[in-house]
């Protein structure tokens, strides 16, 4: 964490300040949050002009049942179709889930993915993150699309991290990843203000801004340290990040975006009272974090992640979704108002979607199992073309039958909304082999653009 005060310490350099916590303050956080988790190196590219454009992408940790929400089938059987009647949206022939009805009132603001159809099937965030499957990786891992924008387009405000993760830590953590930098290195980590100390630790204490630019110069004549450090992956970005960890540090920006008191009483309440506890061993169910990411891409965030509850529903289905879904369709309405109503509606696009489908079959438990040959997703903002559907899936909804979509369609369509050329940027993995951003070549989604 950033502690700032620091007098009590051993082996303490001539004011008074330690080793250790002195790195605390420099940015290093050695004992306390790690650098990636403070801030995001500032790419060679330099900064981006206002107005930049983002991505807040929705995760829905367990695989949500995409029968229940925006593929229903009410024509099949009773084991099939399950409980909820779909009800019409303000799009002429598209249906959707009764309990979603703030999402149907704006569906043409919104493009529904029915056919998704290349999850490996693994209960994980990974695939949604990186538009990957986790097999053949190079040296380094894949690199999740926060950490491919942080490296390549670099940061908009030095006060702000190009890439934040809003998840915390979850009973399943691999559904609490909030994008891994990959071969990218620790540099391009997201910002994880709801791990460890979270945003106490961003505010100065008792210390003036000469005297921290003091002790930034003092780290720069620890050359044994950083090469200590070396073997730990930490070197590649020690110098900028202690850069940029004085511009977080002694601006108010970041840690005002998270403050939601700042915000109007009653867009706080649009986006509805959610539970700040996670669901088993999923995510809490905070409708807050949706707000909070267009306050963080507002102020200059690009890539803002987070999950929402816990939709591995293979119990209880219908009971479970009957509290999770009106939460989700409240939050999920007021960003999308929001984000229109501020006119940033071009600027930033939303994905949610969840690691795979459920079972057309309900089971003895009145669950749904694990079902990875189709899921969906629903995509909006953007400046993208919406109030459609694309794909299609047959009369159980357990396979596609028009438009198979890949994860890494999707990740193509958001590189291009920010700007980034699939098609011309590579970047070297740890070996120096060049790497494409998307697998296999994969497009835009021309339907949407």
């Amino acid at each position: 964490m950033l502690n700032i005060q620091s007098s009590h310490l051993q082996s303490g350099f001539c004011d008074g300040v330690g080793r250790r916590d002195f790195l605390r303050v420099g940015g290093l956080a050695m004992g306390g949050l790690a650098l990636p988790e403070l801030l995001r190196a500032e790419s060679a590219s330099g900064k981006a002009k206002p107005g930049h454009r983002a991505v807040i992408m929705v995760f829905l940790p367990g695989g949500p049942p995409h029968q229940d929400m925006f593929d229903m089938k009410p024509d099949a059987p009773s084991e099939i179709r399950g409980e909820f009647k779909p009800i019409g949206t303000n799009v002429a022939g598209l249906q959707i889930c009764e309990h979603l009805p703030r999402l149907a009132r704006m569906m043409d603001k919104c493009t529904v993915i029915r056919s998704i159809a290349d999850s490996e099937g693994r209960h994980d965030a990974f695939q949604c993150l990186t538009g990957r499957p986790s097999r053949q990786q190079p040296p380094g891992g894949w690199p999740s699309l926060g950490a491919v924008v942080s490296r390549v387009q670099g940061i908009v405000d030095p006060a702000m991290p190009a890439f934040v993760g809003l998840s915390p830590k979850m009973g399943h953590m691999p559904w609490a990843a909030n994008g891994e930098p990959g071969f990218l290195g620790v540099s391009h980590a997201p910002f994880q203000p709801n791990r460890g100390g979270g945003r106490e630790d961003m505010t100065l204490r008792d210390i003036t801004l000469d005297r921290l630019h003091d002790r930034a110069g003092l780290l720069k004549s620890f050359d044994q340290l950083r090469r200590d450090l070396d073997a730990s992956g930490l070197m590649a970005g020690i110098d900028t990040f202690n850069e940029q960890a004085l511009g977080v540090l002694t601006s108010p920006k970041l840690l005002h975006a998270l403050d939601l008191s700042r915000e109007d009483r009653r867009v706080v309440e649009r986006y509805g009272r959610g539970e700040n506890r996670n669901r088993d061993d999923g995510g809490p169910r905070l409708t807050d974090h949706f707000l909070a990411a267009r306050r963080l891409v507002e102020a200059g965030a690009r890539v803002v992640t987070l999950g929402f509850s816990r939709w591995d529903y293979h119990s209880n289905n219908f009971g479970q979704l009957r509290e999770d879904l009106p939460l989700l369709d409240s939050a999920l309405a007021a960003l999308i108002t929001d984000l229109h109503e501020r006119g940033m509606d071009k600027d930033v696009a939303v994905v949610v979607w969840g690691e795979f489908g459920r079972t057309p079959i309900i089971n003895d438990k009145g669950g749904r199992d694990h079902w990875p040959r189709v899921s969906c997703a629903l995509m909006a903002g953007g400046g993208m073309r919406h109030g459609q559907v694309i794909g299609a899936t047959d009369k159980h909804g357990g396979e596609p039958t028009e438009r198979p979509v890949a994860f890494g369609e999707v990740f193509a369509t958001l590189y291009r909304h920010l700007g980034i050329d699939v098609h011309k940027v590579m970047l070297n993995d740890f070996s120096g082999r060049p790497q494409h951003l998307v697998e296999g070549g994969r497009q835009a989604l021309p339907e949407l653009i």
